[in-house]
C-alpha cells in the first residue's frame, strides 16, 4: 500500500478481511525492538490489539520509541521490530494491517504473526519469536491484559518493559498494578470460571513481570492521566507524531458522533445506547457516527435506520482520521479513550470534544460492579477544555445539558 499523503481526505470505510480461525484472546504482540534511533511517538495501538515490541536499547528519558528512515538511520543502529499477533476480527485486522503499512513507512520493521490461525499457531508463534524475545533489551507491549501477551512475558522475561496506551485499559492496569490485584478487565466481573483457574498461574506471574522489581525497569507511555505505581516512570504520550504527519483537518459545520462497544461488551443496554445516540444526534445536528470497530453490524444498521446517521467505520483509529479530516467542529463521545486523545491530536485545530456520561439506569443487568465508577472516572479525568453532558432520563433520555 502506498503512503497515505497528509492532508484532509473524507473518513473510508475500510476493506476488511476474511476472519481467521479463532485461537487465544486477542490483541497486538509485545514488540520487541533492537535499539533504535529516537523520534516522535507514534498513534496509539487501538486500532487492534497489543503489539509487541522487542528492542534492545531503551529510549531517551522522556522520549517514546523512535520511528527512523531507514535510510537516515546510522548503520549501527539496531533495529526496531513490531510484532503483530493478528487478531480473527475482521475489521481490526484492517485497520492493524493498514497502521502496519504506516509504521512500515517510517522507517519500522514490521512482522504480521497469525497467532491465531488454528491449530499449531500457538506452538508456533512460540517457537518464531523466542530468538527475538530472549534478545531484547526491552519489550514494548500495547494490552498487557491480553493473555497471549501474558503468555509470552511469562516465558520470556524483559529486562526493560514499556507498557503503551491500550485505551482506558491502561488506567485499569496502572490502578490494580499499584493495588498488588490480579490483571481483570474493568467490565468484567472477575469470576473465576474454568478457563480462568486453568490460566491462574500464568496471569499471577504474568502480573510479576508487569510489575517492576530491582531487576527490571517498567514504563508506562500513555496521554491518559495516570497515578504512577510505585517504582514506574510515566512517559506522557503527546500525539506530536500524529499532529506533524496529518492535517490540520478541514471542518464542517455540523458535529460527529463517536460509538462504542459498550453494548457488545455487555455493559450498556442496546435500547437505552440507540435512544442516546439519537437524542445527541438531535441535540447536535450531527450527521455522522464514527464506529468502533468492535460494534455489531446489526446494532450499526439499527443506529442508521432509527437516526438516519451516516455510518463511517474507520479503517485507522479515530484520532489519525480526525486529523486527516473532515471532522465535525463538534465531536460528540461516550466515556472512552478519545475523550483523552482526540484534544492531543486535534490540538489547535478548534474542534470542540464532548463527553455524554453514562446514566446507571442505561447499564445491563448482569455488568461489573466497577464499571459505572470506571466510566465516570474516564470522563471525569478528561482534559478540562472538554464539555462534560448530562444525560437526564426517564425511562429514556430526555434532554442533554452541558455540565
Amino acid at each position: 500500500m502506498p503512503p497515505t499523503p497528509p492532508g484532509p481526505r473524507p473518513a473510508a470505510p475500510s476493506a476488511p478481511e476474511a476472519p481467521a480461525p479463532q485461537a487465544p484472546d486477542g490483541g497486538h504482540a509485545p514488540a520487541p525492538h533492537a535499539p533504535a534511533p529516537q523520534a516522535p511517538d507514534l498513534p496509539p495501538p487501538g486500532a487492534g490489539k497489543a503489539p509487541l515490541t522487542p528492542s534492545t536499547t531503551e529510549p531517551a528519558p522522556g522520549s517514546a520509541p523512535t520511528p527512523a528512515s531507514a535510510a537516515d538511520a546510522p548503520a549501527s543502529a539496531p533495529r526496531l521490530t513490531i510484532v503483530v499477533l493478528s487478531p480473527t476480527d475482521p475489521m481490526s485486522r484492517g485497520q492493524l494491517r493498514r497502521m502496519a503499512q504506516l509504521a512500515r513507512d517510517e522507517g519500522f520493521h514490521v512482522r504480521w504473526q497469525e497467532a491465531r490461525g488454528g491449530r499449531g499457531a500457538l506452538v508456533r508463534t512460540l517457537r518464531d519469536l523466542a530468538p527475538l524475545l530472549r534478545a531484547a533489551d526491552r519489550v514494548i507491549v500495547g494490552d498487557p491484559f491480553s493473555r497471549y501477551v501474558q503468555l509470552l512475558l511469562t516465558l520470556f522475561g524483559p529486562r526493560r518493559l514499556t507498557v503503551v496506551d491500550d485505551g482506558t485499559a491502561t488506567m485499569e492496569y496502572a490502578a490494580q498494578l499499584a493495588r498488588g490485584e490480579r490483571l481483570v478487565r474493568w467490565h468484567r466481573k472477575g469470576s473465576r470460571g474454568p478457563r480462568e483457574l486453568v490460566l491462574a498461574p500464568v496471569s499471577a506471574l504474568a502480573r510479576r513481570r508487569l510489575a517492576p522489581t530491582r531487576h527490571r525497569t517498567v514504563e508506562i507511555f500513555t496521554s491518559l492521566p495516570v497515578d504512577p505505581p510505585p517504582g514506574t516512570t510515566v512517559t506522557p504520550h503527546t500525539f506530536a507524531w500524529t499532529r506533524a504527519r496529518f492535517g490540520p483537518p478541514r471542518l464542517t459545520r455540523g458535529a460527529d458522533l463517536v460509538g462504542t462497544s459498550l453494548v457488545e461488551t455487555g455493559v450498556v443496554d442496546a435500547d437505552r445506547y440507540t435512544q442516546a445516540v439519537a437524542d445527541l444526534a438531535r441535540a447536535h445536528g450531527a450527521t455522522r457516527y464514527f464506529a468502533h470497530r468492535r460494534e455489531s453490524t446489526e446494532k450499526l444498521h439499527r443506529i442508521a435506520v432509527e437516526t438516519g446517521l451516516e455510518i463511517v467505520r474507520p479503517d485507522l483509529p479515530l484520532e489519525v482520521i480526525a486529523r486527516r479530516g473532515p471532522i465535525g467542529r463538534t465531536v460528540v463521545s461516550f466515556p472512552s479513550t478519545v475523550v483523552h486523545t482526540l484534544p492531543l491530536a486535534l490540538e489547535g485545530t478548534g474542534v470542540k470534544v464532548a463527553v455524554c456520561e453514562i446514566a446507571p439506569e442505561w447499564l445491563s443487568a448482569h455488568v461489573s460492579p466497577r464499571a459505572q465508577g470506571f466510566l465516570a472516572g474516564v470522563a471525569g479525568t478528561a482534559a478540562h477544555e472538554v464539555d462534560r453532558l448530562t444525560a437526564r432520563a426517564a425511562p429514556a433520555v430526555e434532554r442533554l445539558e452541558f455540565g
